[in-house]
C-alpha cells in the first residue's frame, strides 16, 4: 500500500522539467555553488575546494539512481546548495573571528545506537537539561554567532516550511517527527554519511566511496560549527545524536578525545522491522519504486557492520561508552536517568526530574507505527544469525 499522498504526485510532476538537469549533474551543481555565494554574500576560496568536490561525487551518484523523482534530484541540489552556504558561513565567521576556534568543546556525549532503539528520547532527556545543550534543527541549518530575535524567527520559519514533509507523506509525523526548535540529529551538519544510501537512494559507489574515506575532516567541521554555536552564549555541556555515529566512534575519539557515548540497545529484530519502514517511506520521496526486499537486505548488512564496528571500540574503550538498556530507559525513567546522569558526571536537578515528566508525558509515537520483517525479506532467525551472540548479550542487558 501507498504511504505518499497525491500531493506527491503532483509536485513530482509539476517539476519534471528540472529533472533534466540531472543529464550534467556537474553543471546542476556549479550552478549551485554560484547561487550558494549569492545567498551567502562570500566567495568560495580553494578551502572549500575538498569539500566541493566531495559533494560533487555525491551529485554524480544521486544522478545514476534509477527511478530518481524530480522532487528526490531538486531536493538533493537544494540540500547541498544550504549546506554551502552554512559552510561558507561558519568558515567565514572563523576567518573574521579566530577567537572562535579557541571555544572549547568539554566532554561532549554522543547519543548512538541502531536506529529506533531510543535515542531520539535519550537525546532528548539529557540534551534539555539545564547543564546541557542539544544543537537545535534550525541552528544546524543556519549556524551563526547569536543574532536579532527577528533574524531569528525568520530561518525558524524558513526551517519549518523546508521540513514540511507530512504533506507528501503523514507517517513521518508519528514515525519520526521534526521540530525546527527541538535538538535534532547531527547528520544535519556532518556532509556525508551513510544516511544517503539508508535514506535517500541505495548508491553503491557512494556507499564504496564511503568506506575508504577517512571522515575525521567531517567531525573537525563539526566541532567548528559547536565552536560557532557556543561563542558569545553560555557555555554548556554538547548532547549530540546520531544513530550512525556507531559507525564512526574511533574518528570521533580523534577529533573529541574526551568524549563520551551513550549506547542505547534494543532487540534487532524489532529494530530491523521498524528502521526499514523508515528507511522505505524516506525513500519513497526520492525514488519511484523501493525494492523492499533488496532494502531490508541491505538494512540488515549495514547494521550489522556498524554494531561489529561498535563493540570493538567499546572493548578498547570501556570507560568511554555507557550502554542503555531499552526496556529500563523507557519503562523506569525516573530510576534510571538519574543513574545515568551519575554515570555521565552530571548533576541531576529538580529541574531535571520536571523535565523528565515532560518528556516521558508525550505519546509515544511509535505505538502507531506498523510494521513487519517479513514485508523487508527478512526473519527472526536471518536477523538472529546476522547480529550473532549481539542478540544474547541484548537479551541480558535488557532482562
Amino acid at each position: 500500500m501507498g504511504r505518499t499522498t497525491p500531493v506527491l504526485k503532483m509536485y513530482n510532476l509539476a517539476l519534471t522539467p528540472a529533472l533534466r538537469s540531472r543529464a550534467d549533474p556537474d553543471a546542476a551543481w556549479d550552478k549551485a555553488i554560484a547561487g550558494a555565494e549569492r545567498i551567502a554574500g562570500i566567495e568560495v576560496g580553494d578551502e572549500h575546494e575538498r569539500w566541493i568536490e566531495d559533494f560533487r561525487f555525491l551529485i554524480r551518484c544521486v544522478a545514476d539512481v534509477p527511478g530518481l523523482t524530480p522532487i528526490g534530484w531538486m531536493t538533493t541540489i537544494m540540500d547541498a546548495r544550504q549546506r554551502m552556504v552554512n559552510r561558507l558561513r561558519i568558515m567565514d565567521l572563523h576567518r573574521r573571528h579566530p577567537e572562535i576556534a579557541e571555544e572549547p568543546i568539554r566532554r561532549p556525549v554522543f547519543v548512538v545506537g541502531l536506529p529506533r532503539t531510543a535515542t531520539t528520547l535519550a537525546h532528548n532527556i539529557l540534551a534539555l537539561s539545564p547543564e546541557h545543550r542539544g544543537p537545535k534543527l534550525w541552528e544546524m541549518m543556519y549556524t551563526d554567532v547569536k543574532r536579532d530575535q527577528e533574524v531569528e524567527q525568520k530561518r525558524i520559519k524558513a526551517v519549518r516550511r523546508q521540513f514540511n514533509t507530512t504533506r507528501f507523506a503523514p507517517d513521518f509525523d508519528f514515525i519520526h517527527p521534526v521540530d525546527a526548535e527541538k535538538p535534532e540529529e547531527s547528520m544535519f551538519l556532518l556532509p556525508h554519511g551513510l544516511y544517503h544510501v539508508l535514506f535517500h537512494a541505495p548508491m553503491p559507489r557512494y556507499r564504496s566511496w564511503l568506506s575508504d574515506r577517512d571522515p575525521a575532516p567531517d567531525y573537525r567541521y563539526l566541532k567548528a560549527a559547536l565552536q560557532v554555536l557556543q561563542y558569545g552564549r553560555p557555555t554548556k555541556r554538547w548532547v549530540l545524536k546520531y544513530p550512525m555515529d556507531l559507525d564512526n566512534m574511533s574518528v570521533i575519539r580523534r577529533v573529541f578525545p574526551d568524549a563520551k557515548f551513550v549506547w542505547t540497545h534494543r532487540d534487532p529484530n524489532t529494530v530491523m522491522g521498524s528502521l526499514c519502514s523508515l528507511a522505505d517511506l524516506a525513500q519513497s520521496l526520492f525514488v519511484r519504486r523501493v525494492d523492499r526486499a533488496e532494502l531490508g537486505a541491505f538494512a540488515l548488512e549495514l547494521m550489522t557492520e556498524m554494531v561489529e564496528r561498535g563493540r570493538s571500540f567499546r572493548q578498547r574503550h570501556r570507560d568511554s561508552v555507557i550502554d542503555v538498556p531499552y526496556h529500563r530507559l523507557v519503562s523506569a525513567p525516573e530510576r534510571y536517568v538519574p543513574e545515568l546522569y551519575e554515570r555521565l558526571g552530571t548533576r541531576w536537578t529538580l529541574a531535571d526530574g520536571e523535565h523528565l515528566t515532560n518528556v516521558m508525558r508525550n505519546p509515544v509515537r511509535d505505538r502507531k507505527h506498523e510494521y513487519t520483517l517479513a514485508a523487508y525479506g527478512l526473519t527472526e532467525a536471518g536477523v538472529e544469525e546476522a547480529f550473532g551472540d549481539y542478540i544474547t548479550w541484548n537479551t541480558t542487558l535488557n532482562s
